[in-house]
């Protein structure tokens, strides 16, 4: 280990220590800021057909346009939340709000499809510089016994965030233009750069290391490669050879990463041994696989809402709230329930509930019943994943030292976006299988065309059965209940997922939370020990 530990530098406003009203103020400027990230996420979902009609641009220009903003945050994450450790935390998001706020004016602007994809990518990277660093910000400023309330309000903005955002996306296509989508995100950047510089301290680190500039290269390389065959793959196919080939680099990158780091041991960007250690761990797993089954639940719900209930985009986002905001609230609740009894107890109350949640909407789900089938399941998958992803982010941030908190913020956001790409691939397949498996038998009768269409997917169904004649009705039922049937295979999976998190957090949860500090000699210990 290191002789010489990171020295810590920590400047606030009149003071060492901010006070209370000081400490909601910057609790409120990191939220909005992260909000902003968060919305833009989603935001672009409910826009693809008005983007490809007027930029003249195909399905996969569409789709790039909105996954690249995700692809290049994810692979930035752990190379800038190190950057802000070492900087300044302040000074970094100051830079991510403004690169994040221009990109933004300029997607709003943006006159082609190319210039589109350039500003999402620079919004991308001003994303990857906000989000570890609100986290950040948190546990390097809040005093212990008030950073689990804190970092449940974090939890639940990033975790309600998405479909708030999404609401908001939905409502201004519905009644105004698609580039006011932009407005949001522009708007919540300058309101949160207002309170930054006027409230949140700086603190940063100063390591006796150089940076891990080749760690940073190699993460990159294994992120990126790794996100695009989850986005890609359903899109052009697991085997194809541009899916194998970005398998292979982020495989080869990852383990590569993994070596590199073990070999600088001191000196690395993310000390990989502390995986042995159960917070980091069961924290990092909790968290890839809730958030996972949340954004595949939403990859089902919405094809439920709107190809089988008939309901537009904005009443579909509408339906969706009632999760996102007992999620939002069993977010803010979880710290407090963890102080009683215990991070692991929690955590695993919070992943039975939302396995229960996922075992009702498999039950009950039905095409004549409609949304009250599913509500119930909704209710309490939302307060299972808020139960679960407060301690679960505790743990992660709890697992590495002060002196890294940027790293810890960017390990606990890069677990947050597989998780999110891995559901959508996983549970979009499995509902997507057994649709087709369901709907073969189903079309005895129909005409050969009709059908052909009905195949590819339960929205092509519905707009073939407007021109299927005497047999649309019972081509429209047919897909409906083929896709009731593939929403249950997919929800018994995420049952299943969810029953072998639980028995892995009862018997391997996280214990400790709070930050370690490698300036005390015992915790310098508890750091490095297996």
């Amino acid at each position: 280990m290191s002789t010489s530990p990171p020295v810590r530098a920590f400047e606030a406003g009149g003071g060492n220590t901010p006070d209370a009203r000081q400490l909601r103020t910057i609790l409120i400027a990191v939220s909005v800021a992260l909000m902003a990230v968060i919305a833009s996420v989603s935001g672009l979902n409910v826009a693809q057909t008005h983007m490809a009609v007027e930029f003249g641009a195909s399905q996969n220009t569409v789709l790039w346009i909105i996954n690249i903003y995700t692809l290049a945050l994810a692979a930035l994450l752990l190379p800038l939340g190190a950057v802000g450790d070492r900087l300044g935390r302040r000074p970094v998001l100051v830079a991510g709000l403004g690169v994040f706020g221009g990109a933004s004016v300029l997607a709003g602007l943006a006159p082609s499809a190319e210039v589109m994809l350039a500003a999402r990518v620079a919004g991308g990277a001003g994303a990857a510089m906000i989000m570890p660093v609100t986290l950040a910000v948190i546990t390097s400023t809040f005093p212990e016994e008030q950073r689990g309330k804190a970092i449940g309000v974090w939890t639940g903005v990033a975790g309600g965030g998405g479909i708030l955002g999404m609401f908001l996306s939905a409502l201004l296509v519905d009644v105004a233009d698609w580039r006011l989508l932009f407005v949001l995100p522009v708007v919540l950047v300058v309101v949160a750069l207002a309170m930054v510089l006027r409230s949140v301290p700086n603190s940063r680190e100063t390591p006796a290391h150089r940076f891990d500039t080749a760690g940073a290269l190699i993460s990159t390389v294994a992120v990126t490669g790794l996100i695009f065959v989850l986005q890609e793959g359903p899109e052009r196919g697991w085997s194809a050879p541009v899916t194998l080939t970005g398998l292979a680099v982020g495989i080869l990158a990852a383990v590569g990463f993994v070596a590199w780091e073990l070999r600088r041991r001191d000196a690395s960007l993310l000390d990989v041994r502390l995986f042995r250690e159960r917070g980091l761990a069961g924290g990092s797993i909790t968290l890839l696989v809730v958030f996972g089954v949340q954004a595949g639940i939403a990859v089902v719900l919405f094809p439920y809402f709107q190809a089988v209930l008939g309901w537009s985009g904005l009443l579909s986002t509408v339906a969706l709230m009632p999760m996102a905001v007992t999620m939002m609230a069993a977010s803010g609740l979880a710290p407090g329930l963890a102080a009683r009894v215990g991070s692991r107890a929690t955590m695993a109350a919070g992943i039975a509930l939302a396995g229960v949640g996922l075992a009702l909407m498999a039950l009950f789900v039905s095409v004549d019943d409609g949304y009250l089938t599913v509500l119930p399941g909704m209710l309490a998958m939302g307060t299972g994943m808020g139960l679960s992803m407060t301690p679960s982010t505790e743990a992660i941030t709890g697992s590495l030292p002060r002196a890294k908190q940027g790293v810890a913020s960017a390990l606990n956001d890069v677990t947050r976006e597989f998780g999110t790409a891995l559901g959508v691939a996983l549970l979009g397949a499995l509902l997507a299988s057994g649709y087709r498996g369901a709907i073969d038998g189903r079309l005895d009768g129909i005409p050969q065309g009709p059908a052909d269409d009905a195949r590819e997917g339960v929205a092509n169904a519905v707009e073939a059965a407007g021109g299927a004649g005497p047999h649309g009705p019972d081509l429209l039922h047919a897909a409906q209940q083929s896709f009731v049937d593939g929403w249950q295979q997919a929800m018994w999976a995420g049952v299943a997922v969810m029953g072998v998190l639980f028995v892995y957090v009862a018997f391997r949860g996280p214990g400790r939370t709070a930050p370690v500090d490698t300036d005390e000699p015992e915790a310098a210990e508890a750091l490095t020990a297996p």
